[in-house]
């Protein structure tokens, strides 16, 4: 599939970021983890001169309404639908982007609403142990923090940070939530192979998720394609340009497509970046919807 080598636009460390893509296929807004509306998303994306959108909240396309409501307002955006899904591969973890899927498949939706019932369960566990090690945090805080999002491990490590137990976001999941730390809790996860062929099933593709986070990335990425992967993530936001270019290397090697997303959540990181921040190639945005028409997918019109 067609795909382009990226040039060495950044580098952490140097002055400036990436210049402004027109295409982002990964966000966050408040209906999972992200700090900003669909809308507030919508609008900022577009601000800043992006032009293909995708909102993949974790588990949700509860969003979706409203960000197209919001695109509406604004002449040649295009969004596209999309979900993120977190997966159970042994010592690791692999989440895999649906992109195009139809919101109204009873399928996708059992197992989402299956996916957001696991996650209070998870934050649950994960308080309990918090306050084991003497950093509790109260769950009715947590909740109104996630507000109308399904609670997410965000959520938690606001709460922490609320209460004076650290000092900054990434200190909570380093210290304690992250997949390391003491506080950790595993929750229902499909197989990959099994999301791949579920988001297709709904008329979706899917999209391996910032590899370099997985352990074995590259042996995992052979697997997917194996089971029918679509496209993997090489334009992530922070990566340095060796490694997007080995990762644009092996989706060539796979015959997969090497997509791109800034993962924005809204929160104050190091690694934050905003829409349409990363080197991706507006070659390849165009790319890409031909290939999902190509494929099938219902690709929507940009708003008049």
């Amino acid at each position: 599939m067609p795909s382009e080598r990226a040039e060495p636009l950044w580098r952490p460390g140097r002055p400036g970021r990436p210049r402004v893509s027109s295409g982002d296929f990964h966000t966050h807004s408040t209906r999972s983890d992200g700090l900003r509306s669909p809308t507030e998303l919508v609008d900022l994306a577009y601000a800043r001169g992006v032009r293909v959108l995708a909102l993949t909240d974790h588990d949700t396309l509860d969003g979706m309404e409203e960000a197209a409501a919001a695109a509406a307002r604004h002449p040649g955006l295009l969004l596209v639908p999309g979900v993120e899904l977190s997966c159970d591969v042994p010592g690791t973890e692999v989440h895999i982007l649906g992109y195009f899927v139809d919101p109204a498949d009873a399928e996708l939706q059992r197992q989402l609403e299956t996916f957001r019932a696991g996650r209070i369960d998870r934050a649950q566990r994960i308080i309990s142990a918090l306050a084991g090690l003497g950093v509790p945090i109260e769950w009715e805080r947590v909740q109104e923090i996630a507000g109308e999002a399904s609670v997410g491990r965000p959520h938690i490590a606001h709460a922490l940070l609320e209460r004076g137990h650290v000092a900054t976001f990434g200190e909570a999941f380093e210290r304690f939530i992250g997949r390391d730390g003491p506080a950790y809790a595993e929750r229902s996860k499909l197989e990959p192979a099994e999301a791949i062929a579920m988001i297709g099933r709904a008329g979706g593709i899917a999209v391996f998720a910032h590899p370099g986070f997985t352990k074995e990335y590259e042996q995992v990425a052979g697997e997917l394609a194996a089971a029918g992967l679509f496209g993997l993530e090489a334009y992530y936001k922070h990566y340095d340009p060796e490694l997007v270019a080995s990762l644009v290397a092996l989706a060539e090697q796979l015959g997969v497509f090497a997509l791109g997303g800034s993962d924005h959540h809204g929160i104050e990181r190091d690694d934050e970046r905003q829409p349409g921040e990363i080197p991706l190639p507006d070659a390849v945005v165009q790319a890409f919807l031909a290939a999902a028409r190509e494929h099938g997918c219902r690709v929507p019109e940009p708003a008049a």
